[in-house]
């Protein structure tokens, strides 16, 4: 079997639920688009997993207990003795982490008729993988040399595929858009809808500019360049919300070719990359403050991640620059967090939404020259359905954190409900972005083109130039309070 990587999606024959162009009728599993069932699709799978987690979680927390034992993660460590400590201390747990995901993961794919024993011995290397790149996170020097966890695992697995030749067994368990659908249900459960309130009109009201603003930009400069729609649209989405899991959405809502979400989702890792440098290094040198440093890099970056990254980069900066980066550290992180993972990345449901309409009632029509009706089931089986698992999770946490004021919701819910979730969160990003580079062959890079790239980039020199002036000028009060006040 051939398998192929653009940044973002394997191109195998066995693995993938991507849309290929595939006739209308087809449903991007492979099932009927009518038919496919609940337990028939890796979206829903991804659901189940995802809620599953999160309920188990609730239930522990709600009689007092946590699920902090499972969700296990290395300890800071500044010697490679203390860190082989920490991992021999909590070995079980380890253990029996790896035994829940892949109990979880494996009935999902025997359901899916996959192959599981290739699986879990792929995915047996792949944990242990990930828990020392989580290791070499935790190391206390990690911050400042960019060690994130995932830019770890996406380097390391871009050099191990581009040297040596991986055998074809181990391609079962390099489940990208797998582990990042129920990344992207467990991100739900850390994003109560209640956090768009206490962020303020401010946070939501830039985020919302951004969106659009950048969306629009890259879509008309790539049918401008002569791209397809569909095209425009995923790599429009792309760059407004929050690249990876934003183009597998889109793609899938308005049915465009795999090839195209590659490639968007190619540019969006290169770009994000080069933020992580860019963003603090310009922000260092404009002497911004590290709230409206972070809220810039969470108006400006592509991925969570690499934005994470870029804004510990900066707060650890200005932690170690005895005063001279006005605001508290931790401010960087906390703007981030307001803008990118509250602000943007609600937006996936909501363009994956609007496009699935749009590809269906209009584009569609205007393709075949026969008019079309909105056909609800047609977008239902379109939309998709991880979507669905993100927005009952926070559903769900905005129900919780409903009880609590803001102050007792950081103190009380976040350490023993919402912490745990978002390390497990991590780890299927390890796994997905590991994947990424285990399958990604740069000599492909190549076939990105040449108009696909000019669209993107436009769109991200507007975002660029619109982030910073509303981070550091016309909302730059708003974000210098919040630094003041951490």
């Amino acid at each position: 079997m051939h398998l192929n990587y653009l940044g973002g999606i394997a191109m195998s024959d066995t693995n993938q639920t991507l849309p290929t162009g595939a006739a209308p009728g087809k449903h991007r599993s492979g099932h009927s688009a009518h038919g496919g069932g609940l337990f028939l699709t890796e979206d829903w799978w991804a659901v189940w997993i995802g809620l599953l987690v999160i309920v188990i979680a609730w239930g522990l927390f709600a009689s007092g207990g946590s699920i902090k034992w499972l969700a296990v993660a290395p300890a800071k460590w500044s010697t490679v003795a203390q860190a082989a400590q920490d991992i021999g201390k909590h070995l079980p747990n380890y253990v029996a982490l790896f035994i829940a995901f892949a109990l979880l993961f494996g009935v999902s794919l025997a359901a899916l008729k996959q192959r599981v024993g290739s699986f879990l011995a792929s995915f047996l290397i792949l944990f242990i993988a990930s828990a020392l790149i989580f290791t070499l996170g935790a190391w206390v020097n990690a911050s400042k040399y960019n060690l994130e966890p995932p830019l770890v695992a996406l380097a390391l697995g871009l050099l191990i595929s581009n040297v040596f030749t991986l055998p074809e067994w181990f391609s079962a368990g390099l489940r990208v858009e797998f582990y990042i659908k129920v990344g992207i249900v467990l991100l739900g459960a850390t994003l109560p809808f209640t956090l768009l309130v206490w962020a303020g009109p401010v946070a939501v009201g830039q985020a919302t500019i951004v969106s659009l603003v950048t969306f629009f930009v890259i879509f008309f400069a790539a049918k401008a360049l002569g791209l397809d729609r569909r095209f425009a649209a995923v790599l429009g989405v792309g760059g407004a919300v929050c690249g990876v899991s934003a183009a597998i959405a889109i793609a899938g809502a308005v049915r465009a070719k795999r090839e195209q979400a590659s490639v968007a989702i190619t540019l969006v890792v290169l770009w994000a990359i080069v933020m992580i440098f860019v963003l603090p290094f310009a922000s260092r040198s404009l002497g911004l403050s590290t709230a409206v440093a972070g809220a810039w890099i969470g108006t400006s970056e592509f991925a969570d991640a690499a934005g994470i990254a870029a804004a510990q980069a900066y707060g650890d900066f200005a932690k170690h620059a005895g005063g001279v980066i006005a605001g508290a550290p931790e401010a960087s992180l906390q703007a981030f967090t307001l803008m990118k993972v509250v602000g943007r990345d609600i937006w996936i449901g909501i363009w994956a939404f609007v496009l699935a309409i749009v590809a269906t009632t209009r584009w569609e029509s205007q393709d075949s020259g026969v008019k079309a009706k909105a056909h609800a089931g047609e977008i239902w089986a379109r939309f998709p359905k991880f979507v669905i698992g993100f927005v009952i999770a926070s559903a769900l946490v905005t129900w919780i954190a409903s009880h609590y004021s803001l102050a007792d919701y950081r103190k009380i819910v976040t350490p023993e409900f919402v912490a745990p979730i978002t390390a497990l969160r991590t780890w299927a990003f390890t796994f997905c972005f590991l994947s990424i580079g285990l399958t990604t062959r740069l000599r492909s890079l190549t076939s990105i083109g040449l108009k696909p790239f000019l669209a993107f980039t436009a769109g991200v020199a507007v975002n660029i130039a619109i982030g910073y002036a509303l981070s550091a000028h016309v909302f730059a009060p708003y974000w210098n309070s919040l630094g003041q006040g951490s």
